[in-house]
């Protein structure tokens, strides 16, 4: 049986504006895959708010909320209470969703909001010049820490997959990364799995991808893949760290 790779029909066919050696690209292409097996592109709702995704809305067939900065978990809770028949996810960076969000993407969690939510982390604050992030792993060079983070003046990063594992409400929380492809694979795995909830309304998702900033960061594509498995993957574990669906299917 021939194999044929194409693009997923929910991702347009128009120039990205992503830097080269960006894996934006990768995780919408993942996204779209997952909408197009799930036959859902009419019904689904994607939040964008402000960073390097901002302009989703080009990229995406289906309908895309623009949401101020750090607001996209508010703007789908009331999206998906409106339309609760909709699948509705975020989409979000490290400095949109952990820092001006915070409180949001934690307070969704805690109600255990039907949504799913896609975390894009690459340590750094991308569109807007290359600060510290709350992720920013100790001892990283960026705008705003020219001699590395130091963890006595800035602390310590955010993790958000462990603290919010710790919540009720939370049906999956999971890091990937899409620096190699078994680890596309396991992160397309990983979205389905976030749909999947969803679709059976068993509460908030989240999956965690990390991800490369080649310009900010300051190397070039194959550098940055390699720092991130290097350097950013160490610090920051993949895995599961909740998913109430093991006990259902037997693994815990």
């Amino acid at each position: 049986m021939e194999v044929v790779f194409e693009k997923p029909k929910s991702l347009l066919d128009v120039p990205m504006h992503y830097c080269p050696g960006c894996t934006h690209g990768i995780i919408h292409r993942l996204i779209c895959e997952v909408i197009d097996e799930m036959g859902i592109e009419g019904d689904t709702i994607g939040v964008c708010p402000v960073g390097c995704s901002v302009m989703a809305y080009d990229y995406f067939a289906c309908d895309i909320i623009e949401a101020p900065h750090g607001r996209a978990p508010a703007v789908a809770t009331g999206v998906k209470r409106a339309l609760p028949d909709k699948y509705v996810f975020t989409y979000q960076g490290d400095g949109d969703l952990a820092a001006i969000g915070t409180a949001e993407t934690v307070h969704s969690a805690t109600r255990g909001e039907n949504i799913v939510v896609i975390f894009v982390n690459n340590t750094i604050y991308g569109m807007t010049g290359g600060q510290m992030a709350p992720t920013t792993i100790p001892g990283q060079v960026t705008q705003t820490t020219p001699y590395g983070r130091d963890p006595k003046t800035a602390g310590y990063p955010v993790k958000i997959c462990e603290m919010l594992s710790a919540l009720d409400g939370v049906a999956l929380a999971q890091r990937v990364s899409v620096d190699s492809v078994p680890h596309i694979r396991e992160a397309k795995k990983a979205i389905r799995k976030a749909f999947d909830n969803q679709k059976n309304n068993r509460g908030f998702s989240i999956v965690e991808v990390l991800s490369t900033c080649p310009t900010n960061w300051g190397l070039d594509p194959a550098e940055s893949m390699e720092w991130l498995r290097q350097e950013v993957i160490p610090y920051f574990p993949l895995g599961v760290y909740k998913d109430i669906t093991a006990k259902e299917d037997g693994n815990e």
